[in-house]
């Protein structure tokens, strides 16, 4: 007995001896790293693996071990370092390593053209991939040469959504999901209510997606100097079932080589013999070089709203702290004018009109404000959007569905009949107890539930119509619920011109005469202690194998989505475009 609980005591104490070095390890990790050097003939390293975000947000250290680190590099890194790389002599050119990368559209397409603005100054662009999935291949295609591996492929399909649909698995549930809407295109409820799209959800979404392919089919085609029916053909071939030496004979790429033959070529640019290492220096290393603007001083705010919009909470566009946070912009005399970067489906639609108002007093200051849409600027992510000065997109960003609904589940008939819970209510009055998800709707409350859904839709196209100079009958004839990609959206008044957040920071900065460096992102990024602990092991985990992938992870956002949900909403519904 003595033995075991000596023996218990010693291990508790090499445990804590083991955690305590563990500790020391990833404090040193965090800060004692060497500071990063731009050295002569450096490259400039793309890694498309991982998911790509707009800009790096620390979440709380208990959701990073629980989750990983999912990202890989920023997207705001990624176009300010192939900008700046442009004109720095020390690096030479930009390597592309093709592994399967996570990044919405319209993301992918600012990369591209950062890569041809970067390829004008006469510098080199290389790309190598095992295999190149659709989205890897529209971006690396503009590179100089274009590599693969002799056993690799090339992805090419066109594009497909394939929305889930949960009606059949609530009716075996007994759950209704009452549902109140205004407009035929407003497909964010459809999931829940029908068992396959509706022909008006169906036709959106062959627009939406026609209109995104005819801009990847030419930019392909326009980087590797073909025609758009080259590409076209491509697809009708089952592209990537066909042998390795079919890309080459097709210009797809230029040569088949094994990921060492392609560094040995490197090295040879690089003027290093073959015992050297590659000087390769990510976005995220290079970026920590350069010098950022003082907000101490007269500069142009970059304010990132991306997420979904909540009411309160910590996670995505939270109206309790994005109000403020505007309003501080506004009162600081330091901030000469703001480019709001949305990247948003929308979602609260009592957050956006909030967030609307405190974006209404920012320019009442005599401050001009721009929108630059990512991804996504639709529904609450439009309503965000629509008092801007001016409004930029990308070809393929996902605006409009200017539409409101409220989603009420009906949990009676889970409760009673599957899990035996019943209710009793006990009132004063006739609706004393308010909707509940214990019963079905009244008529009553679903009139009074309309009536609401269709005030906030009325004001919704109210801000639309006064903020785009249209009248707001119009608004409701291409609103109603309608999705639009960017260059629509530019056709129908919603945007005023296809242009990426670089291009939107330059031509404000023209407008106020400010230099377009001397810009600040905001909201602040503060990492703590225990922040940077958590990312640090969360890494390590990552590295290790422990993390939560990718399907998983979609899915438990999608749960708290709903669980989380704001009775009436300004949203479209969520789909990835592949």
């Amino acid at each position: 007995m003595l033995g075991s609980i000596a023996g218990f005591w010693i291990s508790v104490v090499l445990f804590g001896l083991v955690g305590f070095s563990v500790l020391v390890g990833m404090f040193a990790s965090a800060f004692g790293s060497e500071q990063v050097v731009v050295n002569d003939n450096s490259v400039l390293y793309i890694d498309l693996s991982g998911q790509v975000v707009e800009r790096y947000q620390p979440s709380d250290p208990w959701t990073m071990l629980q989750q990983g680190n999912q990202t890989g590099e920023a997207l705001v890194d990624i176009i300010r370092a192939i900008r700046e790389a442009k004109n720095d002599d020390h690096i030479i050119g930009i390597y592309i390593n093709a592994a399967g990368v996570a990044i919405g559209k319209a993301s992918a397409e600012e990369v591209v053209d950062a890569l041809r603005d970067f390829k004008d100054s006469g510098k080199w662009v290389i790309a190598y991939g095992d295999s190149y999935s659709q989205t890897d291949y529209l971006i690396s295609s503009v590179a100089n040469s274009v590599y693969l591996n002799p056993i690799g492929s090339v992805d090419i399909h066109g594009l497909s959504v394939e929305v889930p649909h949960f009606k059949g698995l609530l009716d075996k549930l007994q759950v209704e999901m009452q549902v109140v809407r205004v407009g035929e295109f407003k497909s964010a409820v459809e999931p829940y209510i029908l068992p396959q799209m509706s022909e008006p959800a169906r036709l959106q979404m062959q627009v939406l997606l026609d209109s995104i392919w005819d801009y990847e089919r030419g930019a392909i085609a326009d980087a590797r100097n073909l025609k758009v029916g080259d590409v076209t053909a491509w697809v009708e071939s089952q592209f990537a079932c066909q042998p390795a030496e079919y890309f080459v004979k097709n210009l797809a790429v230029d040569s088949l080589l094994y990921r060492r033959q392609v560094e040995e070529l490197l090295r040879e640019r690089c003027d290093l013999d073959d015992d050297e290492n590659l000087p390769f220096i990510t976005p995220t290393q290079y970026v920590s070089t350069l010098s950022n603007a003082d907000s101490s001083k007269n500069h142009i705010a970059v304010l990132f709203a991306c997420g979904d919009i909540v009411d309160s909470g910590n996670g995505g566009i939270v109206g309790a702290t994005m109000v403020p946070e505007i309003l501080a912009l506004a009162d600081d005399d330091n901030v000469k004018a703001m480019v709001l970067r949305v990247n948003s489906g929308g979602g609260s639609a009592f957050a956006s009109e909030q967030i609307w108002e405190a974006l209404e007093y920012f320019k009442s200051q005599g401050k001009l404000l721009y929108v630059s849409m990512g991804d996504y600027a639709a529904s609450g992510g439009y309503y965000i959007s629509c008092g801007a000065d001016r409004i930029y997109a990308d070809r393929s960003t996902l605006t409009g569905s200017i539409g409101v609904f409220g989603l009420i589940p009906n949990l009676s008939g889970l409760m009673n009949n599957h899990l035996g819970i019943t209710t009793t209510e006990v009132k004063t009055e006739p609706n004393g107890f308010g909707i509940s998800t214990s019963r079905p709707m009244t008529e009553a409350e679903r009139a009074a539930m309309q009536q609401h859904v269709n005030g906030v839709y009325d004001l919704f196209t109210k801000r639309v119509a006064e903020c785009r100079k249209m009248p707001q009958d119009s608004v409701k004839v291409i609103g109603g619920g309608r999705v639009w990609a960017g260059g629509d959206g530019v056709r129908l008044g919603l945007v005023d011109q296809i242009g990426t957040l670089t291009d939107a920071i330059n031509d404000i900065a023209t407008e106020i005469s400010i230099e377009p460096d001397c810009v600040v992102f905001y909201p602040a990024v503060e990492e703590d202690f225990m922040q940077l602990l958590a990312r640090q092991a969360a890494d390590n985990m990552q590295v290790n194998g422990y993390k939560v992938d990718a399907g998983t992870l979609q899915l438990l956002q999608f749960v708290d989505r709903i669980r989380t949900m704001a009775p009436v909403q300004a949203r479209m519904e969520p789909f990835e475009i592949r």
